[in-house]
């Protein structure tokens, strides 16, 4: 016997779903249409969402998610931080090089978690809540790749650290999180052969914790 649910609940969320994964906002009709229920359902939706701040509106009546949300998402945080950590600390270990999971966080990529090796005369020191753009460095590349099947890392050289150069794998198959686990190093080129295999599995590992 399948578990009852609350319909009202469910549109709730696919709203702030749609409205996450439309970054240049809806109109009511435009949500409307997205989620095949009429207007006046999706009015009384949106009212109870603005009055707990998980959506907003501009100027032009546009419908965004609020920033109510940062709130929700901040108590998640500390949760992928412990659940990564094991990871990345074999990752780093095992290749000498600072290992990290990185988030995207609207069109920047926010570094939640850095392991830096522990046997190395040096290496990259990575802080967490380094932000940069996710079209820069191979973290925010490799979160751009995962709805894209056919490519399974990103490699950058220099574009966020002169000398440094980093490999990233998407995490991917866990709903709602666009992040990457990576690699940064301020060695020669990197050993794609040896590296890419390490750190896909590291990212796939990362997402097997997070299910």
């Amino acid at each position: 016997m399948p578990a009852e649910t609350s319909q009202t609940l469910d549109r709730g969320l696919r709203v702030l779903r749609v409205l996450a994964e439309s970054p240049e906002g809806l109109t009511v009709t435009e949500l409307s249409h997205r989620l095949e229920v009429n207007r006046t359902v999706v009015y009384r939706l949106i009212s109870t969402l603005e009055q707990h701040g998980l959506v907003r509106r501009d100027a032009r009546s546009r419908l965004f998610v609020g920033l109510g949300v940062l709130h929700l998402a901040s108590g998640v945080q500390p949760l992928l931080r412990d659940l990564a950590m094991p990871v990345l600390r074999q990752l780093a270990e095992a290749l000498g090089s600072t290992a990290h999971l990185t988030v995207a966080d609207g069109d920047e990529a926010l570094a939640l978690a850095v392991v830096e090796p522990t046997w190395t005369d040096f290496h990259v020191s990575h802080r967490v809540g380094a932000r940069h753009p996710l079209t820069q460095g191979a973290a925010g590349k490799a979160i751009g790749l995962r709805e894209v099947e056919d490519t399974a890392y990103a490699v950058t050289s220099g574009e966020l650290q002169s000398g440094a150069r980093g490999l990233a794998a998407p995490v991917r198959g866990v709903d709602g999180l666009r992040a990457s686990v990576g690699i940064v190093t301020l060695d020669g080129a990197i050993d794609e052969e040896v590296v890419a295999p390490q750190v896909i599995a590291a990212a796939a590992a990362v997402a097997d914790r997070l299910r």
